[in-house]
């Protein structure tokens, strides 16, 4: 159940102009003690006035920029002071200064299963402020705090929504690693749903740190060379069969060589033996005729 209260802002009276009507005070009560001519009423209302003066000095606020101060009087909220400045409240109000800056979040890297189930190590870098200081005050316990596990909630979620890479998931267009953007955003809405509840805005979250967890890091890493040395091998071999095509259609065009099937066999063979080959070819030259 929410609450119905809200956020109120409110302006209290100058801390300058109750300084000099409280220092007033404190001298006029002075005055009158030192010249006290055994009259009661006078001695009673100096020390009054006296004991008054000292309980108003501890309504000044100072509120800096990009700072406010929550005021409750006893248990009910009386609203929040965002503009800076000196200023005099109630003595006997209870003030709780909630800073508005823009804070940082650079969460340490925790394990979560991703989408297919690997175990990762992921991290973000959150960047947040307090925007409603009567949630962030009274909807929950300790914001900072609230801010720091809520983060970690979404971590998990936006790992298990998405898997590490394409490898096991062919199916799956994006993934934390080239998810970029999109992935981001999602952790952004996600942050912003969960810390709407303390009054917290968020102003950027992005992942700081991806990898797989050390227990599979190895082989992980071994998949990876495998398929990059498949796709280099891929294209290659493209490149090679493109240029043996070539050649043989420049040969029949230039009718350089006349060449029958078996004999273009062996050129085919020959050439993608060379072109495809990860070491350099060892020619050997033949000085009899073409088919010794």
């Amino acid at each position: 159940m929410e609450t119905k209260e809200q956020e109120k802002f409110t302006r209290p009276v100058s801390g300058y102009v109750m300084l000099i009507v409280i220092l007033a005070m404190i001298g006029l009560a002075i005055y009158t003690l030192i010249n006290y001519n055994e009259t009661l009423w006078m001695l009673i209302t100096s020390i009054v006035v006296l004991l008054t003066s000292l309980v108003l000095l501890g309504g000044f606020l100072v509120v800096n920029p990009n700072e406010s101060s929550v005021l409750v009087l006893f248990g009910d909220y009386i609203g929040t002071v965002k503009h800076n400045g000196f200023f005099w409240v109630n003595p006997f109000l209870n003030r709780k200064k909630i800073s508005l800056r823009a804070r940082n979040l650079n969460s340490e890297p925790i394990k979560v299963n991703d989408k297919i189930g690997n175990p990762i190590m992921i991290g973000i870098v959150l960047v947040w402020r307090a925007e409603d200081t009567f949630k962030a005050a009274f909807e929950v316990d300790d914001y900072i705090h609230y801010v720091e596990i809520q983060s970690e909630a979404a971590i998990r979620k936006l790992a298990g929504h998405y898997p590490y890479d394409n490898f096991d998931d062919a199916q799956s267009e994006i993934s934390l690693r080239g998810g970029g953007e999109e992935v981001n955003h999602q952790l952004e809405a996600e942050l912003s749903e969960r810390l709407e509840r303390a009054g917290i805005d968020v102003i950027e979250a992005r992942i700081s740190y991806l990898a797989y967890s050390s227990e599979i890091a190895g082989a992980m890493l071994r998949r990876q060379q495998a398929t990059a040395i498949i796709a280099a091998r891929k294209k290659i071999v493209e490149g090679a069969v493109s240029m043996v095509e070539m050649a043989l259609e420049q040969l029949s065009e230039k009718k350089l060589v006349d060449l029958d099937e078996d004999k273009k066999a062996a050129m085919v063979s020959n050439l993608m033996v060379v072109l495809c080959s990860d070491k350099d070819a060892s020619p050997v030259i033949n000085t009899g005729t073409l088919h010794q």
